[in-house]
């Protein structure tokens, strides 16, 4: 399984050995990683990351709704990270996530 914080940083287009923005990155990850325990998602005790090393396996074993997750974390963490400048593309992803917030709970 892929670290959590690795695939996140491929899918916002930051190459893996890149390092200077993991601490923010880590951050907004648990961020919506509070979001997603409040959601039902994951752990009930809530889950963090601290770096490279923990895996969407150790989120969620048995990998239920693994993709959707994966895809909400991106596109929570992108509108945390780095904002769309278009109004249109802050619309869509704010439509997505309200989506994908409504079929995982």
């Amino acid at each position: 399984m892929d670290s959590i914080l690795t695939s996140t940083k491929r899918l916002l287009g930051i190459a893996e050995e890149y390092d200077h923005f993991d601490l923010e990155l880590v951050i907004h990850i648990n961020s919506v990683l509070m979001i997603l325990t409040q959601l039902g998602v994951g752990p009930s005790n809530g889950f963090s990351i601290s770096g490279a090393g923990e895996t969407w396996e150790d989120f969620i074993p048995d990998g239920q709704n693994l993709e959707s997750v994966k895809s909400y974390i991106y596109m929570k963490v992108r509108l945390l990270f780095d904002p769309p400048t278009s109004s249109a593309l802050m619309d869509a992803l704010t439509r997505s996530i309200s989506e994908f917030e409504w079929r995982l709970n």
